[in-house]
């Protein structure tokens, strides 16, 4: 048992060097564009102060609801099994919010769009609130209305949030290698928020000897994060003229007419359909069939893969700093977590295999700010929380057919289908970079808004200014997992 708090020991260290390293980085370039500045007279789209004060107005919110979402994982399932429903039971409650997410994600989409983004994250904290205040009630179908909002509520904290950051970010002028700094200190504080919460869930637990502590606990960071919503956020929208109906024809129009778009769409599918999978099978991989064993210590070995995550996203910042393209981070990730996920398919070392979850869960930290990133380069502003919540129903689906079935396959032959899946991803990506590249939309956008009305806007920001932004086209120049859905380890789904 000591070995693996060694080991989380390690990584911790590893996570703290890397993060210092990414974050000299920084430093270095802000300097270099601080001297540049001097010396031409000419002033900083990304001026440190204003950037800093709109990225923590951004991080601090979403810190505090990703808090919200990882203090539900870890007793979720022992919730249920609490109750004495049986494992079938369980297993509808689960797949009724993969089901609630692919169903209803497109339509709420649009309605942040239309009706504003700031207020779907409001609406997003008092859903799942609501969902949160279901746990106190054991019967079956109050439950399954709380997995319905659950999935709801999903499909908003990873669509409307980010379409928030992004609008906000070019509607201040700042340059898209800022946007890929956010992402990935957004991704690096997610996994402290869900180390953190995983020991808040402890905490509560054991003090009020309950499992619904933790569901209340989150509903008091769900409270917060709505109130600073509140009081610090400006309203935006995508196109607030249009009907819901043509948003979501203009968002298909969209993937219609772009192929970029629809590639990052089918990837980002593709990479999480499998990431989804894997948080349901690195318990039964990891677990030996000889009697002997002892118990393997889930919380700590999760504890290892969020350290992994923050490991990834400070690579995925040093790798944008030293010059490489986004393409190119994006498939030698796609490659890497292929060859991750094969390794259980053809080894039954338990250490080799651990090895290879942790790479994994690093190319996942990588991941997000990477394509991110991408995101916010190309999908249109005026139907971007639609089109982002369209990129989740196969994503949904696919984890529903998977839930299904799972007990048909054997768990390597699991891996080996997600390994497929990373390896469609890694051709369409390599396809993507054949393409010829595509004016930033979003940016593009952006600097229309902010001629029409004057070159200003608050960002979200109170009292901040817009600078002009005339930087060309970011693309391929330099740049959660959601709760844990383990059963064993009592995950929340979608």
């Amino acid at each position: 048992m000591s070995e693996f708090y060694v080991l989380l020991a390690v990584l911790l260290c590893v996570a703290a060097a890397v993060q210092y390293v990414a974050h000299q980085y920084r430093s270095r370039k802000q300097q270099r564009d601080e001297a540049q500045n001097d010396a031409s007279e000419q002033q900083d789209p990304d001026d440190s102060a204003l950037l800093k004060s709109f990225q923590w107005n951004y991080l601090v919110v979403y810190y505090v609801v990703m808090e919200a979402d990882w203090l539900q994982g870890p007793y979720v399932y022992a919730l249920y099994r609490a109750y004495g429903f049986e494992k079938e039971d369980i297993a509808i409650l689960f797949i009724a919010g993969f089901t609630s997410s692919m169903f209803f994600g497109t339509f709420v989409g649009s309605l942040a769009d239309k009706y504003g983004r700031k207020r779907m994250c409001q609406a997003f904290g008092i859903i799942y609130g609501l969902s949160c205040m279901t746990k106190l009630v054991p019967d079956f179908y109050v439950l399954l209305f709380g997995r319905l909002l659950a999935g709801i509520a999903t499909s908003l904290l990873f669509s409307v949030f980010e379409a928030w950051m992004v609008f906000e970010h070019f509607k201040n002028g700042f340059s898209p290698k800022a946007l890929s700094d956010t992402f990935s200190l957004a991704t690096f504080g997610n996994g402290i928020s869900a180390i953190l919460a995983g020991l808040l869930a402890a905490l509560v637990q054991t003090m009020f000897d309950s499992y619904v502590a933790p569901f209340m606990l989150a509903i008091i960071f769900l409270v917060i994060a709505t109130s600073i919503e509140t009081v610090k956020w400006a309203e935006n929208y995508g196109d607030s003229s249009i009907e819901i109906s043509k948003t979501l024809v203009n968002a298909l129009s969209a993937l219609r007419k772009d192929n970029k778009i629809l590639i990052l769409g089918c990837v980002q599918s593709l990479f999480e359909g499998a990431m989804y999978v894997f948080v349901f099978m690195w318990t039964p991989a990891l677990e030996s069939d000889d009697p002997n064993q002892a118990e393997l210590p889930y919380g700590i070995i999760f504890a290892c893969f969020m350290v992994c995550v923050m490991i990834g996203s400070s690579v995925f910042s040093i790798l944008v700093h030293l010059g490489f393209q986004l393409e190119t981070i994006g498939m030698g990730l796609l490659a890497t977590s292929a060859l991750a996920l094969f390794i259980p398919y053809v080894s039954t070392d338990i250490p080799i295999i651990l090895f290879s979850f942790l790479l994994f869960e690093a190319c996942c930290g990588v991941f997000w700010p990477c394509f991110g990133t991408l995101r916010g380069q190309h999908i249109p502003e005026d139907s971007r929380a639609t089109i982002m919540n369209f990129f989740r129903v196969p994503l949904n689906l696919f984890v529903v057919v998977v839930l299904l079935k799972v007990s048909v396959f054997s768990t390597g032959t699991v891996f080996l289908m997600c390994v497929g899946c990373l390896v469609v991803a890694l051709t369409l990506t390599s396809y993507f970079t054949m393409l010829q590249p595509t004016t930033n939309t979003a940016q593009q956008q952006q600097q229309t808004h902010r001629k029409a009305t004057g070159g200003s806007g608050s960002g979200g920001v109170d009292g901040g200014s817009a600078v002009d932004n005339n930087s060309s086209d970011f693309g391929g120049e330099c740049g959660s997992p959601t709760g844990s859905l383990d059963p064993a380890s009592g995950g929340k789904s979608a």
